[in-house]
């Protein structure tokens, strides 16, 4: 049993899944940091605050926090469009690698060829 879990972690598919596990995590506090740190602020300018996660509306004792729902809309958005840039890289890229020049059709005197060997091969 642990010589299956070796080959299982081994594998190129889980290696690969933790990196990009790790790797997202480490770009989620980025893109937080650039949400909170430099476009709120920006559109803070606009809206006459400069912190959006604390725009609240309160209903009888209910309170909410739509300022902190536009900062995951936004972190959100960000992500998602650079997720699809790298897709998209990733995928020119492998296209690239994978372009091979298509066979070769084979011609009559090939074709003539093959049925010479073959009425050879049965007389």
């Amino acid at each position: 049993m642990l010589k299956e879990f070796k080959q299982f972690i081994a594998r190129g598919n889980v290696m690969d899944l933790a990196v990009g596990v790790i790797i997202g995590g480490a770009f989620t506090a980025i893109v937080n940091s650039f949400v909170t740190d430099l476009v709120n602020p920006f559109i803070g300018l606009f809206l006459g605050k400069i912190d959006l996660s604390n725009l609240v509306v309160k209903v009888g004792s209910a309170t909410f926090k739509y300022g902190s729902f536009i900062n995951n809309v936004i972190n959100f958005l960000i992500i998602a469009f650079i997720v699809f840039l790298l897709i998209k890289a990733v995928n020119k890229l492998t296209k690239k690698g994978q372009e091979e020049k298509p066979a070769p059709c084979p011609s009559a005197e090939d074709y003539l060829r093959e049925i010479r060997d073959l009425l050879k091969e049965k007389n």
